[in-house]
């Protein structure tokens, strides 16, 4: 039997992520490729960047629930991870286990650790972020801290600081809209490569290193890291055994590659 592979067009950006950084006109999937964990009630997936979650309101792009509906059938969403951030996500595969589910991440019984480089050095390496969120007044699709916001409560604690930028850990107890991406703008250390709450500019090696020479066969710098530094590393729950489970996903190549240069000039 031939392995099954997905069309992705979703070639929007050459520097979106791993699956746009392809130089070709059609990306493609293979779902077995990304899979974690694959039971009769639930499939854990490492969501690649640059990839939805679910389906957005136009439904032009293509999303990992639909890849998934292709080949499982029924599917319930469960949560989601921004179109950027790669990482650990969880779809069930009936509705005992996405009520299940569902009721724990409402209840805040689910342990939800990401990992990001944001910018700068923090003064205070390990805190908590407790400032409301909100929907910005005038800026669709954006988020913001406002007094008249919902709770929202971040942990982190910087696991490697290279001056420059750090490696943080988040653990976040609310599930608010582009959480980590807000609190991390509001402590004035915005996550890398962040479009919409810091400076969106890509990682250069020229950045990192004082004597970079372009190579004679490039007319212009590729970046090391184009896409938003954050990663759903893992994710804690009861499964309908009553058994606690704790998933993770390995860091993806770029974010790997990226930690080494920055560790060699440390």
């Amino acid at each position: 039997m031939k392995k099954k592979f997905v069309n992705l067009n979703i070639l929007e950006k050459e520097n979106s992520s791993q699956i746009t950084r392809m130089n070709t006109e059609k990306a493609y999937i293979k779902i077995s490729d990304y899979t974690i964990l694959d039971t009769p009630d639930l499939i854990a997936l490492n969501k690649p960047s640059g990839l939805l979650s679910i389906p957005d309101r136009e439904g032009k792009d293509i999303s990992l629930k639909k890849l998934l509906i292709e080949k499982y059938g029924n599917i319930f969403t469960v949560h989601r991870l921004d179109k950027e951030t790669s990482g650990l996500i969880v779809f069930a595969k009936n509705e005992s286990t996405h009520k299940l589910l569902s009721q724990q991440f409402e209840a805040r019984q689910t342990e939800k650790i990401y990992l990001g480089l944001v910018i700068g050095s923090l003064a205070d390496k390990k805190g908590s972020i407790d400032a409301l969120i909100s929907e910005h007044p005038a800026k669709k699709g954006l988020m913001t801290v406002y007094r008249k916001g919902k709770e929202s409560l971040t942990d982190y604690e910087v696991l490697e600081d290279f001056r420059i930028f750090s490696w943080v850990q988040f653990q976040i107890h609310t599930g608010r809209t582009h959480q980590i991406r807000v609190h991390a703008k509001h402590i004035g250390h915005p996550v890398v490569c962040d479009e919409l709450y810091g400076d969106g500019k890509p990682i250069l090696l020229s950045t990192l290193k004082h004597k970079f020479k372009l190579s004679k066969n490039e007319l212009e710098e590729r970046p090391i890291l184009n896409r938003l530094a954050l990663h759903a590393l893992s994710l804690q729950f009861t499964n309908t055994n009553g058994e606690k489970m704790k998933l993770e996903a390995p860091l993806p190549k770029d974010l790997r590659a990226l930690l080494q240069q920055l560790r060699k000039r440390k």
